[in-house]
């Protein structure tokens, strides 16, 4: 590592807002997405967890996806609105290295998790007889464990690839956290060309798993158009559409975020991306899927209304 990186100990973070009134503002509304963030996704653990009517494959990866969920707005948000609260917005460097590979750790492991959760749609629908044959409990762990070992992998790849640049351009990221993209652009552009290989093999991998989603609801929907009923087509697409908005817009964001040309940057507009892959959807996951899944809303509440009657029982318990 050359002089200029080795002398940073600190990079300092963009800030969403200049002033007192408007950094606070943040705070507040980072703080409530967090808890809305913790609380959906906390209660879909919990649920699928505790309800033994929920232990199938569709809501095991779901639970995956919710703890990734979960992890990835926890490596952004808090230290976001800490900084909303002090001046400068700063974060050392060994933190920048942990957050960063947090992220991509989690971000690509969501990834993976959604092309799996693809394929649960696929063969629901498409092979329902041999469901419990190609997803049993050990394949599904199977599944889920490669999932996460290639998203720690990846992780690993990109963090040490980003962080063994020499650094040239200073130590302010323009960025809410510490992204890629953004550290990249202090790097030396000499040294940027030996990352170049390491974005290609995560391009074609990203690619790869897309089109196998594309493929896989191609099929899903000419099998469904196939179903005599149009209640068991409605059926059939209320399973599947929650998981395809959340692909629509975790692609897209992140596709437009990592492949957008230079020319069109900008700081907010690159605030806005971010803020669209790494914070809206942890928050909103639980809300599309309860929403259209009544299975799911009714063990959510039969949860909430057990625990509130186990309280009121100890309350009115005489001592």
């Amino acid at each position: 590592m050359s002089n200029s990186s080795s002398s940073i100990s600190q990079f300092l973070l963009l800030p969403f807002a200049d002033t007192g009134e408007l950094q606070l503002l943040h705070f507040c509304l980072f703080l409530g997405i967090y808890l809305a963030a913790l609380l959906g996704n906390g209660l879909i653990i919990i649920t699928i967890a505790c309800d033994h009517r929920l232990h199938n494959p569709m809501y095991f990866f779901l639970l995956n996806l919710s703890l990734t969920d979960l992890g990835c707005i926890s490596t952004t948000v808090p230290k976001s609105m800490a900084n909303s609260l002090w001046n400068p917005s700063a974060i050392s460097y060994t933190g920048c290295v942990a957050q960063l590979f947090f992220f991509v750790f989690l971000i690509i492991t969501e990834y993976f998790v959604l092309t799996v959760m693809a394929y649960d749609r696929y063969v629901a629908i498409c092979h329902p007889l041999h469901y419990g044959t190609l997803l049993g409990s050990r394949a599904c762990v199977h599944m889920a464990a490669a999932a996460w070992a290639s998203g720690f992998l990846n992780a690993v790849l990109h963090t040490a690839n980003t962080f063994s640049l020499p650094l040239c351009h200073g130590n302010a990221v323009d960025q809410f956290f510490c992204e890629i993209p953004q550290v990249l652009k202090l790097s030396c552009l000499v040294s940027y060309l030996r990352v170049t290989g390491v974005i290609v093999v995560g391009g074609y991998l990203a690619f790869g798993c897309f089109v196998f989603i594309v493929v896989s609801y191609v099929q899903i929907f000419r099998a469904v158009l196939r179903i005599p009923s149009q209640q068991g087509q409605h059926k059939a697409f209320s399973t599947c559409l929650p998981h395809l908005a959340m692909v629509s817009l975790f692609v897209s964001t992140g596709i437009f975020t990592y492949l957008k040309p230079p020319s069109i940057s900008s700081l907010l507009l690159d605030l806005e991306l971010a803020f669209l892959y790494s914070v809206f959807p942890p928050a909103v996951n639980p809300l599309f899927y309860s929403m259209r899944n009544h299975e799911l809303k009714d063990a959510v509440w039969k949860l909430i209304t057990g625990c509130l009657s186990s309280n009121k029982l100890r309350i009115s318990k005489p001592i």
